[in-house]
């Protein structure tokens, strides 16, 4: 079968709905250490009529309707137990700019480089691969993410400070195999 990537951010967002197992090379070329290691990323669908919706967008000033839904992201140590902390979360919204939904705006609730509410721009090229732009107050990043395979996605960015020191990251990405997915697995064997 032909893998299809998603070419909207509402398709994503749902085709990336689950967990994730991260592995994280980053590159400080200023030598200020290192962030290298695994975690696991929670990624769940925020609907269109979710408050959420409505509250990151008018925390930014823009009008809730024009928003598609969104999704919500947290990160935990992939050693830890237990719930992630809810202090390592972002809601990002779809902001599309037109019906083709394939460039917009992502609203967020806080960056990832700096904890403040942020706009990116976001756009999928032909290929299937997103990128996404940040402006934040004291740094610039560039994300680019693709699907390898429906379980599999790689992520690549680069951070530039008003300093000019660059930061690098490569992560790529596995989905996790739920409990659910055990139980499905043992009915069905």
């Amino acid at each position: 079968m032909l893998f299809v990537p998603p070419m909207t951010m509402m398709d994503f967002f749902t085709k990336s709905e689950g967990v994730w197992f991260t592995q994280r090379n980053v590159h400080h070329f200023d030598s200020s250490g290192d962030e290298s290691g695994e975690s696991n990323l929670y990624i769940s669908v925020v609907a269109q009529t979710d408050s959420r919706v409505e509250t990151v967008c008018t925390q930014q000033g823009i009008d809730p309707t024009t928003a598609t839904g969104g999704a919500s992201f947290m990160w935990q140590a992939n050693e830890d137990r237990g719930a992630p902390n809810p202090e390592q979360a972002a809601v990002l919204i779809d902001v599309p700019d037109d019906q083709s939904r394939r460039s917009g705006r992502l609203i967020r609730n806080q960056g990832y480089v700096e904890k403040i509410p942020v706009v990116s721009r976001y756009w999928f090229g032909q290929d299937g691969i997103l990128t996404i732009d940040t402006d934040y107050d004291n740094n610039q990043g560039q994300e680019r993410c693709w699907f390898i395979t429906d379980d599999f996605r790689v992520r690549v960015s680069t951070v530039r400070m008003l300093n000019g020191v660059y930061l690098m990251t490569y992560c790529s990405e596995r989905r996790c195999v739920t409990e659910a997915d055990l139980e499905k697995l043992k009915v069905e064997s």
